[in-house]
Parts: C-alpha cells; sequence; structure tokens
C-alpha cells in the first residue's frame, strides 16, 4: 500500500508545480510524512505541516500548532507542502517513479553507489547533475547518496530532477 500511495504522492507534487501552486497538501499518513521529509532536507520543499481541511498561514508558520488528532479528525488530517520556486519556475521539475505497486525494483549497495556517482547501472542510468533519487531502506526513506554512505540498499522509489 505504500508504494502506491508514494505514486500518488509523486503525481500530485508534479502536477502542483507544473500548476505553478505554492502551497498543496496530499494525506496525512506514515509514508508520505516520510517523503515530504525526505524532500524537505533535500531543499525541494520549503516547509511540511500537519493540518486539517484548511491551511495553516504561512506567515505564522514557525508558531503554528495543528489541530489535535481525534477519531473524528483523523481521516480529514492533511500534509500541507510549500512548493518551492526560482525564477518563477518550479524546483521540482520532473518526479518519475521507479517502483510502481506490480513492478518493485530494488537495489544493493553496489548498484546504489554507481547510480549516486553517475554511471549507469543495467537496470538504472546514473544521475545527472541535481537529480536525486529517493530510496526506501529498513531504516527510513532517504536519497541514494546517504544510503550508500550508510551501506545499505533498499526499494528505488523515484527520481527528483530540478
Amino acid at each position: 500500500m505504500g508504494v502506491l500511495n508514494g505514486v500518488h504522492m509523486y503525481s500530485h507534487l508534479q502536477n502542483a508545480c507544473r500548476a505553478r501552486l505554492g502551497l498543496t497538501s496530499v494525506p496525512s499518513n506514515k509514508y508520505n510524512l516520510k517523503i515530504a521529509l525526505c524532500l524537505h532536507k533535500l531543499g525541494f520543499i520549503s516547509f511540511v505541516a500537519r493540518g486539517g481541511i484548511t491551511p495553516p498561514d504561512p506567515a505564522r508558520l514557525s508558531s503554528h500548532v495543528p489541530e489535535p488528532l481525534t477519531t473524528a479528525n483523523v481521516a480529514q488530517q492533511r500534509l500541507w507542502l510549500g512548493l518551492k520556486y526560482l525564477n518563477n519556475e518550479p524546483v521540482m521539475k520532473t518526479l518519475k517513479p521507479i517502483s510502481t505497486p506490480k513492478r518493485i525494483v530494488s537495489a544493493d549497495l553496489a548498484t546504489l553507489e554507481r547510480v549516486s556517482r553517475g554511471q549507469d547501472t543495467p537496470y538504472q542510468r546514473g544521475l545527472n547533475l541535481g537529480e536525486c533519487l529517493i530510496v526506501g531502506t529498513d531504516r527510513g526513506i532517504m536519497d541514494s547518496r546517504e544510503a550508500a554512505q550508510r551501506k545499505i540498499g533498499g526499494t528505488l522509489l523515484f527520481r527528483v530532477s530540478p
């Protein structure tokens, strides 16, 4: 179920960037939160905030207190993401899923190291300048460079290119 949620999130973020939205929301679940925090850490998203149906005020985001989570409002919880733009162009131009619900693609440590250095492998092309490959590991969701540094392999989720 996690990969399917991820694919929906990637397509939603790409559509929101193409529509030049400054703020968008995705359903609040653990998988989407981990992906959003990874994108925030890599600098593709300006902020991640949990909230309800109404978006948080960007001016008072540092002091934003989300509404308490109860069984009555758990289905309405959203993750609000601030999208970044540079010279009126989106920072995230393309999000290309690698693993799909029907085809899970995994990579070992040697493959991740080669792809991170920009070298092609039989099943994956190397990363270009500024491009990131998001990997789902047993220690969380992280960039391929960080996974290679920690010496762990995992499931290749998607590529983000500026």
